[in-house]
This record gives structure tokens, C-alpha cells and sequence, in this order.
């Protein structure tokens, strides 16, 4: 039995590099911010450059990339930007979404199409890139990760919050991570999905805004309350380093126990 590794090394990202999608702010800002802590070089995309060149003012570790998750082509030249700068690309998290209508009556089918686009599609493309490129001379311990967010939408219903082409999407960005770790994982990629609740960020800002709301969750959640941030940054760190070598196909869900009730 090999002996157990410093939990400094084992968590560290210290020669990789990593890609995360929707980095102007909320959830996909702190990622960027976290994996590069760790000692990542993180190429940081989205469509507001003027965030994203304020994350890497504060981190030389941070490499902007305007990047419309949408279009095919701009998935294709992040990937290459980040294969041409450094050589590899270790992390995937696929964290840009949007949310949609919050009431399907109200959604029409173009618009249906066009969320699981961003939130879908997009992501299943990315780790199709992600996997096709070279794999790295020296690989990590537990190869290279790809990480979905998904969402506690994917795995109950929060109604009348939510919104069904969103639940739909991260219900099936679920889908795709248990069958596209089963695919590649005998070359080495790991697939998993982190599954959030109800945290605070700029697409949640409305609801934790209202009181009525506000104590909705706090009602159903059992902590009594919404998330920080900082409280997705152990189970990040997890998915993306060797400290989940032996883990794939599966769905880390941060939620303050929303969905154990």
C-alpha cells in the first residue's frame, strides 16, 4: 500500500490547466479564482471580457477568452487557445448556462431549443473537444476531469421556480455525464457533474432579494439556508485533482440538503 499523499499535493492542480465556461461572475468567477489558487493555469471564457480581464488583473494565472458558448466556433478556438498556450488541457467545467422562462406556457419551442443549446449542446461539444485533444506527456494521476454543473433542477422539481427547458437541460447534462463517462473511461477521462442548490449569485439575485422567497428556501432546505460560495470550492477541488482519481459517472450535490427531504 503506497503511503497517503499530503493533502497540499493531492489537491493541488500545480501544471494543469484548466477551462471554465460562463467565468464573467457568480459561480463560474470563483471557480476560475479557485482553480487557479490551487496552481492552475485557467483560461476563463464568457462574453463580458471586461469581467473576465478583472479576474485575470488579479491573477497572472487567469487567461481571458471571449467566448459565445453558443457558437460552435467559438468552442472550438477556446479549446485551441488553450492547447496552443500551454499544450494540454487537464480541466473542463462546463459552467456557462442561461435559465430560460420560468413558466412553460410562457416558452415557445424556439426558445426551448435555444437553452439547451447554451446549457446542453454546448457542454457536450466542449468534452468532445476536451477528449480529442493530445493527451499530455505527463499525465495526472487521475487523467484529465471534465465537470458539468448541473443543478438541483435536474433532480427534483423546485416549482414554481425553475423553469422547464432549464430543468430539462441540467436533468440531461446529467445524462450525459454518466454516458460519456462510461465511454472514455478507459482512455482516462473523467466525467462527473456537480449538482448545486441554492446558492447566492447574480442569476439568484431576485430570490434571495425578497423576503418571501428568501425564506422559501431557507423553509425547505435543511441548514436553513441558501449557500456561499466558498462552499462549492471543496467539492471543486475535489472533481477537478487526483483527490478523485477513482471517480467518474457520478453527481456531487452541494445542497444544503435540499434535495434529502
Amino acid at each position: 500500500m503506497s503511503a497517503p499523499r499530503p493533502a497540499s499535493e493531492l489537491f493541488s492542480l500545480a501544471g494543469r490547466t484548466a477551462i471554465v465556461t460562463g467565468a464573467s461572475a457568480g459561480l463560474g468567477a470563483r471557480f476560475a479564482t479557485v482553480l487557479a489558487g490551487a496552481g492552475a493555469t485557467v483560461f476563463a471564457a464568457a462574453r463580458r471580457v471586461d469581467r473576465l480581464k478583472e479576474l485575470a488583473d488579479a491573477d497572472a494565472r487567469i487567461h481571458p477568452v471571449a467566448c459565445d458558448v453558443s457558437l460552435a466556433a467559438d468552442r472550438a478556438r477556446l479549446v485551441e487557445t488553450a492547447l496552443t498556450t500551454t499544450g494540454r488541457v487537464d480541466v473542463l467545467v462546463n459552467n456557462a448556462a442561461t435559465p430560460g422562462e420560468r413558466r412553460a406556457e410562457d416558452e415557445s419551442p424556439d426558445t426551448f431549443a435555444e437553452v439547451l443549446g447554451v446549457n446542453l449542446t454546448a457542454p457536450f461539444h466542449l468534452a468532445r473537444l476536451t477528449a480529442e485533444a493530445p493527451a499530455p506527456a505527463e499525465a495526472p494521476v487521475g487523467g484529465r476531469s471534465v465537470i458539468n454543473v448541473s443543478s438541483i433542477l435536474g433532480l427534483v422539481s423546485a416549482a414554481p421556480l425553475g423553469g422547464a427547458s432549464y430543468a430539462a437541460s441540467k436533468a440531461g447534462l446529467i445524462g450525459l455525464t454518466r454516458e460519456l463517462a462510461g465511454q472514455w473511461g478507459r482512455g482516462g477521462i473523467r466525467v462527473n457533474a456537480l449538482a448545486p442548490g441554492w446558492f447566492r449569485t447574480e442569476m439568484t439575485a431576485d430570490l434571495f432579494g425578497d423576503e418571501r422567497s428568501s425564506r422559501w428556501v431557507e423553509r425547505n432546505t435543511l441548514l436553513r439556508r441558501g449557500g456561499d460560495g466558498h462552499e462549492l470550492d471543496g467539492a471543486l477541488l475535489f472533481l477537478a485533482s487526483d483527490a478523485s482519481s477513482y471517480c467518474t459517472g457520478q453527481v456531487l450535490t452541494v445542497d444544503g440538503g435540499w434535495t434529502a427531504r
